[in-house]
């Protein structure tokens, strides 16, 4: 399409937003929010506290780390299997922790729910990283855990540890341990100021490990985290993105300084339009951004310009920039697996960011029309509407939530007997008829979100196709965050 052959920012936008003919709803985004919250609750491992909601799970991998002469116990599954992948689970409780942050004041009666499961992360997080030099970063064989379709209480795969040190360096996992850690003190900053303070210390020290003992732990560990967890993006990103995080939490000038010091040589300006587990760019930028758009940190105005570039790249009609797509029913997509977490994310970007534009009175200038604070509000709203139901297929992909919904997701706890029901044992291949059943899952993980459509907006409810039937912890951690604001904001 030529240059003046371009339609109106603005039209194209409310073209998008009513793709797909999706009929306007009054979605209950009070009720998905405390849907979204408690599917963590169903991702426990360890032993359960009294209070445990999600009733079919019962304790879990109580010898986690024994084999290593340490406790390992409790932590969340990264998703539909058995295995504790710590640099998702670290992704999942900074995510969390920032939607309290920008958004808890809009939790209402769940902003508690949403604290313990910050709290559940990061007391893991904390007996992970409790030895000098070392940081485990692992539990479980994935090759003998997905070997396996059996529920998290019977296991008997393989419970391997996994760790990083010295001479085995994971900047990456470390750096976002380390920013996990920075943002949950803020949480805890006036609820609990004697954890808030072991969370920034224990921040401050696994992030200088991160950074004197550099590398990737794809180099390290690559058996045991590849193809699973494998950081393709390199660990640069992670050190900035901790630095970014301990800057906002212990308001320290050795890290700004560290941060403008390191823009160039840690690649700030890389791959802006990217955000996930693996790569923070996007996240970077957007967090340095409030401060400046404050006119409180001129140094890190290239940040900002990056974040302005960013939100230019995921709106349609704005041809000159490497662009997200979106599917014919409005829904944005990526390349891989798992499209949901992509939506989440950068949909929560793009929420905080419209924050933080119209505290300031500002606008992005993208072509000829700006991208306002209530333009990038509405789009945002147009992809958790899209979660929730307004879409092609006419179903919420939120279990739980809605009339119609997946109802064989990719899950093991979900689809097996629960222990209520199956008291006795069943063992790594007893479960392989119900993995190949078309029969429901008979427990529902109310709020996991699945990994979604298709390009073309359609779904297989079917546990095989796991890119789209299985949930993850990092796909519902910006989610909170997102039907927090609109809970508050219908």
């Amino acid at each position: 399409m030529a240059p003046n052959s371009y339609l109106p920012l603005a039209v194209v936008l409310v073209g998008l937003i009513l793709a797909g003919n999706a009929v306007a709803s009054r979605h209950d985004y009070h009720d998905a929010l405390r849907k979204s919250i408690l599917f963590f609750e169903g991702q426990r491992s360890g032993r359960l506290p009294p209070d445990q909601r999600i009733r079919w799970r019962r304790d879990s991998a109580l010898n986690d780390g024994a084999s290593d002469g340490v406790d390992l116990t409790g932590g969340y599954y990264d998703a539909g299997d058995n295995v504790k992948f710590g640099f998702p689970m670290a992704f999942t409780a900074t995510l969390l922790s920032w939607s309290i942050i920008d958004f808890g004041k809009n939790m209402g009666g769940e902003l508690g729910n949403a604290v313990r499961a910050v709290k559940w992360a990061t007391d893991y997080l904390l007996k992970a990283t409790a030895h000098d030099g070392v940081i485990y970063v692992q539990v479980g064989d994935p090759v003998s855990d997905h070997s396996c379709w059996e529920r998290p209480e019977d296991m008997d795969t393989l419970r391997t540890v996994y760790k990083i040190n010295r001479e085995n360096p994971g900047s990456d996992v470390a750096g976002e341990t380390a920013a996990a850690l920075a943002a949950a003190s803020i949480v805890f900053r006036s609820r609990n100021p004697a954890y808030s303070r072991l969370l920034l210390s224990r921040a401050i020290k696994v992030f200088d490990f991160a950074d004197r003992h550099r590398g990737a732990y794809s180099s390290s560990l690559s058996q045991a985290v590849c193809p699973f967890y494998c950081d393709v993006n390199g660990y640069q990103d992670e050190l900035l993105w901790a630095a970014a995080w301990l800057h906002k939490a212990s308001r320290r000038r050795e890290y700004r300084e560290y941060i403008v010091g390191n823009e160039v040589v840690l690649r700030a300006g890389d791959t802006i339009n990217e955000f996930g587990w693996d790569n923070k760019h996007a996240g970077i930028n957007v967090l340095l951004s409030k401060e400046v758009l404050m006119g409180r940190a001129e140094d890190l105005r290239s940040f900002q310009l990056n974040a302005d570039a960013f939100i230019c790249s995921l709106l349609p009609g704005n041809f000159h920039l490497p662009q997200v797509q979106y599917s014919p029913g409005g829904l944005m997509f990526k390349a891989g697996g798992s499209n949901m977490q992509h939506v989440t994310s950068l949909s929560f970007l793009m929420l905080a960011y419209s924050n933080y534009l119209n505290h300031a009175n500002h606008h992005v200038p993208c072509g000829r029309t700006p991208a306002t604070s209530s333009i990038l509000k509405s789009l945002a709203r147009r992809q958790v509407d899209y979660i929730l139901g307004d879409n092609p297929m006419r179903m919420s992909y939120m279990v739980g939530y809605g009339a119609r919904f997946p109802r064989r997701i990719h899950h093991r706890g979900s689809s097996l007997p629960s222990v209520a029901a199956h008291p006795s044992r069943m063992g790594c291949k007893d479960g392989t008829s119900y993995y190949l059943t078309e029969n429901p899952n008979p427990n529902l993980l109310i709020g996991a979100v699945v990994g979604g459509p298709n390009t073309s907006d359609a779904f297989p409810d079917s546990r095989p196709f796991f890119q789209e039937s299985e949930p993850t912890t990092y796909i519902n951690a910006p989610l909170v965050g997102l039907l927090a604001y609109f809970s508050a904001h219908p």
